[in-house]
């Protein structure tokens, strides 16, 4: 995900990370039916890459949507890479997220596709049954990569059908920002941000004393969705079930998250009606106090001269500590005539970032590398670390092929209730029947 990019950029980006770039790669490899079978891992000798590689020079291609403020980190990785391998030459090709997951399938498909990509973790799934990228169980193994090293959401997410498809980088968590200023006009200690849903309505209430909305509900997937998702765990529910074939947000959890969140307009916590990304806008300005949003907003305020502001894990609305929370995965895409010296360099390529994923997280984002993350340089990025916290308590949906499919149905629903007005029962009711028929269609489509 982006960070210090514009909130176009921003929402662009997100597009893959809400599971749309699932339909969009399906869309490009055409349609199917049917079982698809367990795709067998291109065979890779020379130690699978974890010995390095000292073969002929090779030429990589690396794809990637890092378009915003973390293209420069990752950029500036790569070049380090280059620097470090003489016989290996990484070179980047950054995109629109959209347009990645609508090219990346058709090259592949033409025997064009790179060497190395990223996948936002609800992609993988649908670019797994379609054969765009490669089982990396090899990888994994040869690599001695395992769940201890890793944190064990973000690794058991890139399985799919019992084979590994892809190795985590980061996790990008929804987090909770606040603005210390704003805070302050209310009589609140802006160094004790509320972290229950006590402490919160009593902030809430405090500011609207003093005329002050304090937390401007978006209409919109970004950021009222995912707000709104993380409530619904909080409160104990789920999107899905865990197997990816009921829709669950028609039930109490999901009805008591959007009602809660429809309540900050109902009782004037909120302007009504908002535009898109003017939570955050209403934040920077002094409008407003509290947002929830993605942890790359740590760079966004960061970048904002003057302003006073603070970032903590998402307060415990529900009563289930929880939060959303996306994440960029490394994959290697299927090979219409397979090169074992870029498979090793690629899989050499794919170890070394991970290991030095310290840079990455600069780009606003928690490095999923277990020594990363628990070290002492990581720790003093204090605004990250603040946020990595959450680490055990982020929910992912399931690894599911077509999942993102449903999800419109979802945004639907939160801008019925949220812009209209409407019973969140019924709204969630209604969306959760309409998506389940296309999970539905969709396991007759994958083989589900």
């Amino acid at each position: 995900m982006s960070t210090t990019s514009g909130p176009l950029t921003r929402r662009r980006m997100l597009t893959g990370a809400l599971g749309l770039g699932g339909a969009i790669a399906l869309g490009a490899c055409g349609s199917g039916s049917g079982s698809v079978p367990g795709q067998a891992p291109q065979t890779v000798g020379g130690g699978g890459g974890a010995t390095g590689y000292s073969g002929p020079k090779v030429s990589l291609a690396f794809w990637n949507g890092f378009t915003g403020g973390d293209g420069p980190f990752m950029k500036k990785l790569v070049d380090q890479f280059n620097a470090e391998h003489a016989n290996i030459a990484v070179s980047m090709n950054t995109m629109q997220w959209a347009d990645y997951y609508t090219k990346l399938p058709a090259a592949v498909t033409s025997g064009k596709g790179p060497d190395i990509g990223i996948m936002h973790v609800d992609s993988v799934a649908t670019n797994a049954a379609r054969k765009v990228i490669q089982p990396l169980d090899d990888v994994a193994t040869a690599l001695k990569m395992s769940e201890a090293d890793f944190a064990p959401v973000p690794w058991k997410a890139g399985i799919y059908n019992d084979q590994r498809y892809a190795i985590p980088l980061d996790v990008h968590p929804l987090g909770f920002f606040y603005n210390k200023a704003v805070m302050e006009q209310a009589g609140l200690d802006p160094e004790k941000p509320p972290t229950n849903a006590d402490e919160y309505g009593a902030a809430l209430d405090a500011m609207k004393a003093k005329g002050i909305q304090g937390h401007w509900a978006s209409p919109f997937p970004f950021t009222g969705g995912l707000t709104v998702q993380a409530l619904i765990y909080q409160f104990g529910g789920s999107l899905f079930n865990e197997e990816g074939t009921q829709v669950l947000w028609g039930e109490e959890p999901a009805v008591k998250a959007m009602t809660w969140f429809q309540d900050l307009v109902k009782n004037g916590h909120s302007a009504a009606k908002i535009a898109q990304d003017a939570d955050l806008i209403a934040l920077e300005n002094g409008k407003t106090a509290f947002n929830w949003n993605g942890i790359w907003t740590i760079n966004t305020l960061g970048a904002k001269t003057g302003l006073e502001w603070g970032v903590a894990p998402l307060p415990n609305i529900g009563g289930t500590p929880a939060a959303w929370a996306g994440s960029h995965q490394f994959v290697l895409p299927t090979q219409r005539t397979p090169d074992e010296n870029k498979a090793i360099a690629s899989r050499v390529f794919l170890n070394w970032i991970s290991t030095k994923s310290l840079e990455w997280a600069k780009a606003g984002q928690v490095p999923v590398r277990n020594s990363v993350r628990e070290s002492a340089e990581f720790k003093a990025l204090t605004d990250q670390a603040a946020l990595a916290s959450q680490i055990d308590d982020l929910r992912f949906p399931p690894t599911v092929a077509g999942i993102g499919d449903a999800m419109p149905e979802f945004d639907k629903a939160l801008n019925l209730a949220i812009n209209g007005g409407q019973d969140p029962a019924k709204v969630l009711a209604d969306a959760a029947a309409r998506a389940t028929k296309i999970l539905e269609a969709n396991a007759k489509k994958y083989g589900g």
